[in-house]
């Protein structure tokens, strides 16, 4: 198996670059400087000693961020540049994601309003993470154990990320019992997930498109379809609200009119039918 290994610098991503090196799989090292601190630059020359160290093929990039930019609009960058290297070597990106991150995700996740879909975090069959069943502080005793180097992330303690400022307020979530649930909720809820997806495309293999039956059926499956509709065309799944809107223009629309769903996502109707259009 050949990996792309996504490494900062941080500690956990140096945990999982040094884990992985023993083992049989082949590694390219990749880094992805975001411009977004004044000595990022300096992270990405210490990946790169990294790299030669463990005599791995090393990729990075630069953009120019800026001191402002979002986590999304930096998330969307590096994923964009993970994917094309990975395309290019043949690899399967890996990640340093653990424990910690998929319960603070989910966290973030229902701060923020969402469904049942806030639980299921983290799971791009696509993307391998590794690392998901340790907790910070076991890949702080790896790295200690074995006497590995890493950079700190100035970024992590700023409050200008509403993930840093959740995750001070999570201490008795992020405890092992309270993580080992919520980890489980996890499971289950990306199950859930796959399964939906598996009957979603059932029942559009004999209704795709058609305005009738998703006015016909209840709201939450005409919800759960259209969603996937817009995933199958290759662009993010819309958020309930941008779904709740879509499905009112799906039944209400005259024929020859769009309805733009957001994010580059446009639906175009006539009399019977609609189809997703990405712009």
């Amino acid at each position: 198996m050949k990996y792309l290994v996504a490494v900062s610098g941080g500690v956990d991503s140096v945990v999982l670059l040094d884990m992985l090196s023993k083992s049989d799989h082949q590694l390219v090292v990749a880094h992805v400087d975001h411009g977004i601190r004044e000595d990022s630059a300096a992270d990405a020359r210490f990946v790169a000693a990294l790299a030669k160290r463990y005599r791995l093929p090393f990729v990075t990039t630069r953009f120019e961020l800026g001191a402002g930019a979002s986590e999304e609009r930096a998330r969307e960058a590096r994923y964009g540049f993970l994917t094309e290297q990975a395309a290019k070597y043949g690899a399967t990106i890996a990640t340093a994601h653990h424990t910690g991150d998929a319960v603070e995700t989910v966290a973030i996740n229902i701060s923020r309003g969402t469904g049942w879909r806030g639980l299921a975090v983290l799971g791009r069959e696509e993307i391998h993470r590794p690392l998901l069943s340790f907790t910070k502080s076991q890949l702080r005793d790896y790295a200690n154990r074995e006497r590995l180097e890493w950079v700190e992330d100035s970024t992590n303690q700023s409050d200008a990320y509403h993930r840093n400022r959740l995750r001070r307020k999570l201490t008795s979530l992020l405890a092992a019992s309270a993580a080992e649930q919520v980890m489980a909720l996890r499971a289950r809820q990306l199950q859930l997930r796959r399964d939906i997806a598996r009957e979603s495309a059932h029942v559009l293999a004999a209704h795709i498109g058609s305005r009738h039956f998703l006015t016909q059926i209840d709201d939450g499956t005409a919800l759960e379809l259209l969603g996937y509709m817009v995933e199958q065309a290759g662009v993010a799944r819309p958020t309930r609200p941008q779904l709740v809107r879509a499905l009112h223009a799906v039944k209400t629309a005259k024929p020859g009119t769009s309805f733009q769903v957001g994010s580059g996502i446009e639906l175009h109707f006539t009399a019977r039918k609609f189809t997703v259009v990405v712009v």
